[in-house]
């Protein structure tokens, strides 16, 4: 992500513009959508959270009372901790807080509930100074950053009182920066077919220290590579009984179209002065299916107990990362393909909720996952490697209108290895902050 952290202002507009990013967590999902969820180790599927639920399951919405309406302005305070070691060599990245915005609307009105939202989905990133070993002496930062934002329109419908079913139809935006380095024998061995002049010129730089690929803007709330798209999610819920609530969701894997940078705003660079502008295309990049499965217990009147089980769908939509670069000055294009081959991931949310009096709830939760991606294949760009999660929250009852809500979620280190001899070591702690206002 940019050194130069982004902030994103809360306005209607910005909030529309804003790309929403976030760093890697469950891969590169949040671990939990709103400081109610995350404070409970991110459980989501059987348990009322606010407008949130738009981005889980949206049949939980239909807990609302009816003739209620509901306003969430959320703000995230990610803060991300990685560094990359290598033969005494370290490389930390500068990349430590990000504020990420995010605002939800609901209203009920008989069995219906709608609204309407704009969340951060994911995405992760690095910053690496030029000055550090992962530049190949390029003499360049080495940086990525990968967003991907949601506007929200659910609906709601309360089929029985015990029953209550939901759907989501999204407009995803995403967008991408990277400064990769890499020895011209490294970035050779990438490539996946070539044509024109580029072509020709590609077998002399197998043997240059550095070589590069160069797409990035300092646009606070967008990458220079930039698509659009849709998406959806079906949600359910069901109550067995007063005090228990099962819940289901599905999210369909997003639809967006290959992101691309302008027509010269990419570039290709090497040692010995080879320079060339043209346009980067990344191909069908996409954010994954989601299934998940939870249920709700309120164990007294003042705990509720609650746990999911989610399963994402990473294999399908992370096996390579590929692109194309159309040489706009020398002519012709190479394309690259680096392996992920990211393995799908079961994530465990268990959390609780304690309502010490009319104003004060505790919330505690953890977020248990394994590591999607591949020790052979991670890469000091894209470390999404973190684990487990453990989280804090609390909700305060202003007045009878308004509430405030907050959690922490600490994520201890993970360090991985590379066939290269990098150890890459990621940890998190991260910040969810919420006021809601009832109508």
């Amino acid at each position: 992500m940019k050194a130069s952290r982004k902030l994103f202002c809360l306005t209607p507009l910005c909030a529309l513009l804003a790309a929403g990013s976030a760093y890697a967590t469950n891969g590169m999902l949040m671990e939990g959508y709103g400081p109610i969820s995350a404070g409970m180790g991110g459980v989501s599927q059987a348990i009322d959270h606010g407008s949130a639920a738009m981005s889980q399951n949206p049949a939980t919405l239909a807990t609302m009372p009816d003739g209620s309406s509901r306003l969430d302005i959320a703000v995230g305070v990610l803060g991300p901790d990685v560094s990359s070691s290598m033969m005494g060599m370290t490389a930390k990245s500068g990349g430590t807080s990000y504020l990420m915005p995010a605002v939800g609307y609901v209203k009920r009105s008989g069995a219906y509930t709608y609204g309407i939202g704009m969340f951060a989905q994911g995405g992760m990133g690095t910053e690496y100074e030029a000055t550090s070993f992962l530049a190949m002496g390029s003499g360049a930062p080495v940086r990525s950053e990968v967003a991907f934002g949601n506007i929200i329109f659910p609906l709601a419908y309360q089929v029985s009182p015990d029953v209550a079913v939901g759907l989501t139809m999204k407009y995803i935006w995403s967008s991408m920066d990277m400064l990769m380095a890499a020895s011209g024998a490294q970035l050779g061995g990438l490539v996946t077919g070539a044509s024109g002049n580029l072509a020709g010129a590609l077998a002399p730089l197998a043997g240059a220290p550095w070589a590069r690929i160069n797409f990035s803007d300092d646009n606070k709330f967008t990458g220079a590579a930039r698509a659009t798209g849709f998406g959806a999610s079906l949600g359910a819920t069901f109550k067995l009984n007063k005090d228990a609530t099962m819940g289901a969701s599905y999210q369909l894997k997003s639809s967006l179209s290959d992101m691309k940078t302008g027509a010269t705003t990419a570039s290709m660079t090497a040692f010995g002065g080879f320079v060339d502008q043209g346009q980067i295309t990344i191909i069908d990049f996409q954010m994954p299916s989601v299934l998940a499965i939870g249920a709700a217990w309120q164990a007294t009147p003042s705990l509720l107990l609650a746990a999911d089980v989610r399963s994402i769908g990473w294999s399908d939509s992370m096996k390579t990362f590929k692109l194309r670069y159309d040489s706009a000055q020398m002519g012709g294009a190479v394309s690259f393909g680096l392996p992920q081959d990211w393995k799908d991931q079961t994530v465990v949310n268990v959390g609780a909720a304690w309502k010490t009096n009319e104003q004060l709830t505790l919330r505690a939760g953890m977020n248990l996952a394994d590591n999607p991606v591949p020790d052979s294949l991670v890469n000091p760009l894209f470390p999404a490697t973190v684990k487990n999660h453990f989280t804090l929250g609390l909700g305060y009852q202003l007045s009878t209108a308004g509430d405030f809500n907050m959690a922490v979620t600490m994520a201890p280190k993970v360090t991985v290895t590379t066939p290269q001899g990098i150890d890459i070591s990621h940890a998190q702690t991260n910040w969810q902050f919420l006021y809601s206002h009832r109508f």
